[in-house]
């Protein structure tokens, strides 16, 4: 599927500084009812991770975080309101335990891209429940979909997991309560939340995980490296250059509106923030673009002030 080209439009109040709009948009999943995911570009020939050791993983659900919350302020406010159809956001400091969620409560999203971060978790998990590590294969399958978002090997690594029966069992164990894998092998049609999002991120960035100390890197690792036109998004609140993330974007078919999703890890004035925003109903990409860098910085200092 190509992606359009359209350059942004400023949508909602700017904190601080966003990075550019890519100007070479890369594939994103045809995950509608008419059409299988379809391939992208040929992966990059940058060299795979090594392999995660696989120690069993525990089989109870992680111990919830109570959180505290702060109230949004007026510039969150204002940057939601900018969407033409629903947006959410939801940030943790990492440091402090304060989190904050904000728009569209009870809507599901569909993920677009950013499941490719959830089918890797799953594969990792089922990995260490196994006590091996992932294969050659698998590295390289890994690699493609994360770092160039490359959709025939999203397919491959989603049918290992079990395709939706298998995201789902992960999902129950990482405590996501408002995801459910897209059915019929459209994995770009997985329903989430931006909070399930932020639980989702806690495994990757956090101790309080599932997931073993190297499988944590190894993923940190990928999206620490996608390539660069796909790196906009929730980076746009980090303060400089110390940011990982995973986007998804995708026009549906029956209305012509775009979907577009932001997730990752952020660096913000010394404080380490997993944000998540998911979009949809937005006119066209780069409007919608415009609109999660927004809503992604105006969370990020309402949180924290800064």
């Amino acid at each position: 599927m190509a992606d359009a080209t359209s350059s942004p439009a400023p949508s909602g109040p700017t904190v601080s500084t966003s990075p550019s709009v890519p100007t070479r948009p890369s594939t994103e999943p045809s995950t509608q009812p008419s059409a299988k995911p379809s391939p992208s570009a040929p992966p990059s020939a940058s060299a795979s991770p090594t392999a995660p050791s696989a120690p069993s993983a525990p089989v109870t659900p992680v111990t919830p975080v109570t959180p505290v919350t702060p109230v949004a302020d007026a510039a969150l406010s204002n940057a939601v309101a900018q969407a033409k159809g629903a947006v959410s956001v939801s940030v943790t400091d990492l440091g402090t335990g304060q989190s904050l969620t904000y728009g569209a409560p009870g809507h599901g999203f569909a993920t677009a891209s950013i499941v490719k971060v959830d089918i890797l978790s799953a594969l990792l998990l089922q990995a260490q429940d196994q006590g091996t590590p992932l294969t050659a294969s698998q590295q390289s399958l890994a690699t493609a979909m994360i770092e160039n978002s490359d959709n025939d090997s999203a397919t491959a690594l989603w049918n290992e997991i079990g395709q939706d029966s298998g995201l789902n069992a992960a999902n129950k164990r990482f405590g996501l309560t408002a995801t459910s894998g897209g059915t019929d092998g459209y994995w770009g049609l997985t329903s989430t939340t931006a909070d399930d999002q932020v639980r989702l991120l806690r495994q990757v960035f956090s101790s309080d995980s599932l997931l073993s100390s190297t499988s944590r890197s190894y993923l940190q690792g990928l999206l620490g490296q996608v390539e660069s036109d796909q790196r906009w998004g929730v980076s746009a609140a980090a303060s400089g250059s110390d940011y990982a993330v995973k986007n998804g974007w995708l026009p549906r078919s029956d209305t012509g509106l775009w979907v577009i999703n932001s997730i990752g890890m952020v660096e913000r004035n010394g404080h380490e923030l997993l944000i998540a925003v998911v979009s949809d109903g937005n006119p066209d990409e780069s409007s919608g673009i415009s609109l999660v860098q927004s809503v992604a910085q105006a969370a990020a200092a309402s949180l924290n002030g800064s």
